[in-house]
């Protein structure tokens, strides 16, 4: 593989709402536009915080200035924002979006999470649905999800199987004041009606013992019906990242084969899965090498991802010596790129979005890769 081309797709402007723009994912309508969404805020996480899309016509080479297709409503007569926002195009011209927002009344003036307790503020999973690609949307909808589950987390688009069942990732999360072990885990929820009713969770990630972390599952269809799962794994005990683990399932996500461990971590993308098979995985390698965004290939769904096929898609400025230190508070300039994204093309090439800047600055990027 090899990178052809790359540029920036959403420009931020420091010292404004816009100043950081980060969660960007990109989505080929079968129209052969794309469609890509990223979270636009003053900070990473603050209570001005919303959803942009930028359109483009051309394969990725130019985008359309940003647009803001959602407003943040309140539910529960309580105010939020929207954090995460991800296309899936149902049928051709209709797709569905599934968001995150989060409530910034409740604990007015906290950060999402809860350095002390492990806990997040009030958060769910809102839908929208449109049936003119994109161009307008429907009213956002709450997803009723159980207890359980707690504040969700919204890791990936939402998938669609190969019988026109959704398939949704959510991740756990405890309540924000509590202080008890967290048992995270990470767990799929099916349609078989087009998004309007959800079945109950099927587990797709869960260390009973509560050791093992199973964090931003990013998941993918093959062309053969196999869903594959990629999960940043954390060990609660050494406080260190682990290698990158894949699962798989032939049955759209309610059973999972053992966790595989890929030989490379952090924090993967969502996978590109080519008509022939073939997968381009990008990933975030904060602690390995030097800060890199990086992608391999891998032959089929189950096969390994070839060492020598990987290239660095986006080189970060070197960290300093906090930056690396796993066992103590990482220092900010590591957080400031990442969250890579990959989606195959219309002409078969693959291109990966991600964030990346300074503290002040975080702009989308793209790379085109050549397969």
């Amino acid at each position: 593989m090899h990178i052809i081309d790359s540029g920036i797709l959403n420009h931020s402007e420091a010292g404004t709402p816009r100043a950081t723009l980060t969660f960007p994912s990109v989505v080929t309508l079968s129209t052969g536009t794309l469609l890509a969404s990223c979270r636009a805020g003053s900070s990473k996480d603050c209570d001005d915080e919303t959803i942009e899309f930028c359109r483009s016509n051309d394969g990725g080479a130019t985008w359309s200035p940003p647009y803001r297709p959602f407003e943040a409503p309140r539910l529960r007569d309580v105010g939020g924002t929207l954090k995460i926002c991800y296309v899936t195009e149902r049928a051709p011209g209709q797709l569905i979006a599934g968001l995150m927002w989060i409530d910034r009344e409740t604990y007015a003036g906290k950060g999402v999470f809860n350095a002390e307790t492990e806990g997040c503020l009030p958060m769910f999973i809102l839908l929208s649905d449109s049936d003119d690609f994109g161009e307008s949307w429907s009213p956002l909808r709450e997803v009723p999800l159980p207890d359980e589950i707690g504040p969700p987390s919204l890791t990936n688009p939402i998938l669609l199987l190969a019988d026109g069942t959704l398939a949704m990732s959510i991740e756990s999360n405890k309540t924000y004041d509590d202080a008890s072990k967290w048992y995270q885990k990470v767990v799929l929820f099916h349609s078989a009606d087009d998004g309007r009713t959800w079945g109950p969770p099927a587990i797709a990630g869960f260390d009973p013992t509560g050791g093992i972390f199973n964090w931003d599952q990013r998941l993918g269809v093959a062309p053969d019906g196999r869903l594959a799962s990629f999960l940043w794994t954390y060990d609660t005990e050494t406080r260190t990242y682990l290698n990158i683990h894949r699962r798989l399932s032939g049955d759209g996500g309610r059973s999972w084969s053992q966790a595989e461990d890929l030989g490379f971590a952090d924090q993967a993308s969502h996978p590109a899965m080519l008509p022939d098979g073939r997968v381009v995985l990008a990933w975030v390698d904060r602690f390995q090498n030097s800060p890199t965004i990086r992608a391999r290939l891998a032959p089929a769904a189950d096969a390994a991802f070839e060492a020598d096929s990987e290239v660095v898609v986006y080189r970060h400025p070197d960290p300093t010596a906090d930056d690396t230190d796993q066992a103590g508070a990482l220092g900010l300039s590591v957080w400031s790129f990442g969250l890579p994204y990959a989606e195959v093309l219309p002409e078969g090439d693959v291109l990966v979005v991600y964030y990346a800047g300074t503290e002040a600055a975080m702009d989308v990027h793209w790379a085109r890769i050549r397969v």
